[in-house]
């Protein structure tokens, strides 16, 4: 997968995927992640990638020229592909796991980080093919949610995690929260791993699993059942 992001503030990245997991995708070339300054793009003498929104009011608005023309670019760069252009707003539909799981199909995504007060319409009207949000908060810019999509999305991908089901057991998958781990030692404090753990009966863990897997997701977030 190709994963090229529109910023104002590449800086905010510095470092950010080349750690753990996606440190290892990238290495693999399992993922590739391009950060892109959007000033670059503009036309303006300044390479200002913003002005005054139209009507009034506060706050700066991003312009359209710099987007149009980034997103056409990145987009010729990979012909044989059909891209998807995801823009991080408020406006967006929310992100979870069902949602990381579509995305992690795609060849190619190119994400635009929102910022100030806004992306000119004209680019919603015209590029976007979704839009995303990771909760209903307002964030700074679009440049933290397109960090989370961008982990989120890459542990999904095949071969990036160690082994073939890692993802499968994983809280929100299945619909519940993870059920609860434990490791070395078997008694801490006096606090014992479960029995049933030690047993190697993998039946009967499986089934222990399920249940507290229920149990944790009925105490904590019942409206995923519901």
């Amino acid at each position: 997968m190709k994963i090229d992001i529109l910023t104002l503030f590449p800086g905010m990245f510095k470092g950010i995927f080349n750690e753990s997991i996606i440190k290892r995708a990238r290495a693999a070339k399992k993922l590739k992640i391009n950060i892109h300054n959007l000033r670059d793009w503009s036309r303006d003498k300044h390479k200002k990638a913003d002005d005054k929104p139209y009507g009034g009011g506060c706050g700066m608005v991003m312009s359209a020229q710099p987007v149009f023309e980034a997103v056409k670019d990145l987009r010729s760069q990979v012909k044989s592909q059909k891209s998807k252009v995801i823009l991080l707003s408020p406006q967006g539909k929310k992100l979870d796991q069902k949602l990381a799981q579509k995305l992690s199909k795609n060849k190619h995504i190119i994400l635009i980080c929102g910022h100030y007060e806004g992306v000119d319409w004209r680019v919603r009207q015209v590029l976007i093919n979704e839009e995303i949000s990771i909760g209903d908060y307002i964030l700074t810019g679009g440049e933290i949610p397109a960090m989370v999509l961008v982990d989120t999305v890459a542990r999904l991908i095949p071969g990036v995690l160690g082994h073939k089901d890692s993802n499968k057991e994983e809280s929100f998958s299945a619909g519940l929260l993870e059920y609860p781990q434990y490791t070395r030692p078997a008694v801490y404090k006096g606090f014992k791993v479960p029995q049933v753990l030690l047993s190697g009966n993998h039946n009967k863990i499986r089934q222990w699993r399920t249940k507290q897997a229920k149990k944790i997701t009925l105490q904590k977030r019942p409206d995923l059942i519901q």
